[in-house]
């Protein structure tokens, strides 16, 4: 049985990621600003291929600028950091229509939709890993989106016949969100018991915590995945780019994970 390119992906970047993770600090900071500013151009040249035509400079700017803001700038800079970003990508839009593009008025919406989504919602892979107690739920967070979408594609594989998305991801089957339920919530629970007996997680944490982040997180984070493959299907292309040789794009591994962060973030501030 062949494995998915998730799958494969995973087993490929899971040492090194988790690794990193463990360091934090600006090594952490620094591989994850890297990998969103090349996502950053893979979702450039996605809508490219549509017709469009994304400010670049500004894309990737502005991507800097947010990941800067979660790593290192006090909450108050976000509103300013917010203004930079829209008369950026304005000004981007209409210098590009006295140019003669025609296209000027959508490619402001799809390089600040590109900004926010990389930017602001990636950044916070940097802020959950910062926040008190990052370490432990972080590698509670991500590790049980990876093995939910292991049990998504072997549960998938084995009673899958529904599909749950057939012209977005014909792949996927309600067995398999199933799967990944059960797998994400266990993994959960499993993790947090884990990190408690370690010391990175306090050991007055309960498991029901980590039951409640691998459910959520296995029940939402196939959006971030079906996003990048509407982007992708409206391109007419299979991935994301080629970065990573037989696995596709960055943007292809990362759709996951900024959703994992976005949403564990919040619910370990509100246990």
């Amino acid at each position: 049985m062949m494995l998915s390119q998730r799958v494969k992906a995973a087993l490929v970047f899971v040492p090194l990621v988790l690794v990193l993770i463990y360091l934090g600090g600006w090594p952490f900071n620094l591989f994850i600003t890297a990998a969103l500013l090349a996502a950053a151009y893979e979702y450039a040249q996605l809508f490219r291929k549509t017709g469009h035509s994304p400010s670049l400079p500004v894309l990737l700017g502005g991507v800097f600028l947010f990941v800067f803001y979660h790593g290192y700038l006090p909450t108050a800079a976000l509103g300013l950091v917010l203004t930079l970003t829209v008369f950026a990508t304005a000004l981007a839009a209409l210098i590009q229509y006295e140019r003669g593009n025609k296209t000027a008025a959508l490619n402001f919406g799809v390089t600040l939709s590109g900004i926010l989504y990389l930017g602001w919602v990636g950044g916070f892979l940097l802020t959950f890993r910062a926040a008190p107690d990052g370490l432990g739920w972080m590698l509670t967070a991500l590790p049980a989106v990876w093995l939910a979408d292991s049990g998504a594609y072997f549960i998938g594989k084995w009673l899958g016949k529904a599909k749950m998305t057939p012209r977005l991801s014909p792949g996927k089957t309600w067995a398999g969100l199933a799967g990944a339920l059960i797998t994400g919530t266990a993994s959960g629970a499993l993790l947090v018991m884990l990190w408690r007996a370690v010391g990175w997680l306090p050991a007055a944490t309960p498991v029901w915590q980590g039951l409640v982040m691998g459910f959520v997180l296995a029940a939402l984070t196939p959006l971030g995945d079906l996003l990048i493959s509407l982007f992708k299907r409206t391109a007419g292309v299979k991935d994301t780019g080629n970065l990573i040789p037989g696995h596709g794009g960055i943007l292809d591994r990362i759709d996951t994970w900024i959703w994992a962060a976005l949403l564990g973030y919040y619910l370990a501030v509100l246990f």
